[in-house]
């Protein structure tokens, strides 16, 4: 039973209690419980739980239900971990398998090879070793397939809240605002605003009331980097949001998550009462005075609610429509209240800068780009899954050193960076270090993180047809040159695709893009267009083929 946690010492005491306990010789066995649901992973924990049950092994052996591992190509996965010894990563599991893994990993120490994750034709069987993960750097992903989401005591054994301790007591406001304006943290979900300035002119807004929003509606195809942070580590965001709470004035925070994330939902409500429970949120935290709570708002995954104005409209029981802007959320946002928002990612990021500092943070990454970023790895890639390195690491290493290359004989033609907002990026392109800038120079944008790797048999023109198809879909209606503009573009490219294009069609996809790009009243139809020029800019050939 969680017991208040009525001061600052309260939650040293905890610590170090929790790690006393946590301090056993027991072979640790981690199962990721989120994604890899899908392919069987609740049957596998269901048999190792009866196994080590039936074998009377509970005081040798601990099974911990995980969030996403990263290596999703290999689901269902999990690590063992003996005590005083490497991580074993074992890969594509089976109910039938247990008994197997329990009498002879965990019992006798031995590899079984067949599990191992194999390059070149050699199996490797520790963690450490795979190209996979030894060429990441996780800092926000850090507790990711590491801890139990469900347990705020592992998120406090694992440094949790001692960043906010740290905010709360140690530091002001202003303080916390120059740390993080220092550090050169940016947002995480699109444009890259920096985040210290975004909270200070929240901290300056007048209004007796502030609120503070987590955009978690991630939809674009293909990315899952907020859902896995919010899976796998929920209590991170919520510390990021109580420092940025503290940071701008504000008592009352809305995570706002799409209603198709239910294990996200599950992990996040139930940190929040967790959290609740020893005093974390609400009134006189850790008796300081400060006051904060949260509320879960679900959205019913409206990919325009992901812009801030719509989805503040959102929570105000409206439907999710943008607003021309000024005024900024900043000053007049959720019930025209001043209101701060970030995304997941950027907030999950939060508690590392203030823990370790804005010199250690600025030391990853770029001039222009701080710290690390996570992409969500897939289509024609052997390692598809979740990826975390510093700003400027390259194209190629992603794709190549960490994500095997693509499959088969077919050779890599591009990578759609940033979802429908964004654009294709070619081969010529893959030893361009990635950071906001670089990104938008190729003509993509760094988006939410998603990437998706497109081989040679890949139509090009298809994949333009593909995004505006979503976009088109997914524009509220609201401004005429979204709303049209996506429509004629869409119906260019049918025509095209379908071996009726005339000459002079590429030259009006041009200048509809070039409109819906500057007339657009939100950021849904300003980037719509990013696909169609991109594959235009680089892949023009493919277009000329298709028209008559």
């Amino acid at each position: 039973m969680l017991k208040k946690l009525n001061s600052y010492d309260d939650l040293i005491t905890m610590k170090k209690s929790s790690d006393k306990k946590r301090k056993q010789d027991k072979v640790k066995v981690s199962i990721c419980m989120t994604g890899c649901r899908a392919l069987g992973a609740e049957e596998v924990y269901a048999e190792f739980s009866k196994q080590i049950k039936k074998q009377k092994l509970q005081n040798k052996v601990e099974v911990v239900e995980t969030g996403c591992q990263g290596l999703c190509a290999r689901a269902p996965v999990m690590t063992i971990d003996p005590p005083d010894a490497p991580s074993i990563f074992y890969g594509r599991v089976t109910v039938d398998i247990v008994p197997d893994v329990i009498s002879d990993t965990i019992l006798k120490g031995e590899v079984i090879k067949k599990l191992c994750y194999a390059e070149a034709g050699k199996k490797i069987p520790y963690l450490e070793d795979i190209p996979f993960y030894s060429k990441q750097n996780k800092i926000v992903l850090r507790n990711c397939g590491i801890i139990d989401p469900n347990s705020i005591e592992q998120y406090i054994e694992n440094k949790g809240y001692d960043a906010f301790a740290k905010a709360l007591f140690e530091l002001d406001p202003e303080k916390i605002i120059s740390v993080i304006t220092s550090a050169g943290l940016r947002g995480r979900g699109g444009a890259g605003f920096p985040t210290g300035l975004k909270w200070g002119f929240c901290r300056k807004a007048q209004g007796d009331t502030k609120y503070l929003i987590c955009n978690a509606d991630e939809g674009d195809p293909g990315a899952f980097m907020d859902r896995a942070i919010l899976e796998g580590d929920p209590h991170a965001v919520i510390e990021g949001m109580l420092i940025a709470a503290r940071a701008i004035g504000s008592e009352k925070g809305f995570v706002y998550v799409r209603a198709e994330y239910p294990i996200a939902v599950n992990h996040l409500r139930n940190a929040i009462s967790q959290a609740r429970k020893l005093n974390l949120l609400g009134n006189n935290i850790l008796g300081s005075g400060f006051n904060f709570d949260l509320e879960i708002k679900m959205g019913a995954g409206a990919f325009v609610c992901g812009e801030e104005t719509a989805l503040i409209a959102s929570i105000e029981g409206k439907r999710g429509m943008p607003r021309p802007r000024p005024p900024f959320p900043a000053n007049s946002g959720l019930w025209n209240m001043p209101t701060n928002i970030n995304n997941v990612e950027t907030l999950a990021n939060v508690p590392i800068i203030i823990a370790e500092g804005a010199t250690w943070y600025k030391q990853l990454g770029t001039k222009n780009g701080a710290g690390t970023k996570i992409f969500a790895l897939a289509g024609k890639v052997k390692n598809t899954g979740l990826v975390e390195v510093p700003m400027g690491t390259t194209l190629r290493e992603i794709v190549f050193d960490i994500g095997g290359g693509v499959p088969g004989r077919h050779g890599f033609k591009a990578a759609q960076m940033g979802g429908p907002s964004g654009g294709c990026v070619p081969e010529e392109h893959l030893d361009l270090p990635i950071d906001y800038e670089s990104v938008k120079d190729v003509g993509a944008i760094m988006g939410s993180g998603g990437l998706i790797v497109m081989d040679n048999e890949t139509s090009m023109v298809d994949i333009s047809k593909y995004f505006m198809e979503f976009v088109q879909e997914e524009s509220c209606g609201k401004c005429v040159p979204c709303r049209v503009g996506t429509k004629k573009m869409l119906d260019k490219l049918i025509k095209i695709t379908k071996g009726e294009g005339t000459r002079g069609d590429v030259e009006d996809l041009k200048e509809m893009a070039h409109v819906t790009q500057t007339a657009s009243l939100c950021g849904l139809g300003q980037t719509a267009p990013n696909p169609v020029l991109s594959t235009i800019r680089y892949f023009m050939n493919e277009y000329e083929a298709l028209i008559k």
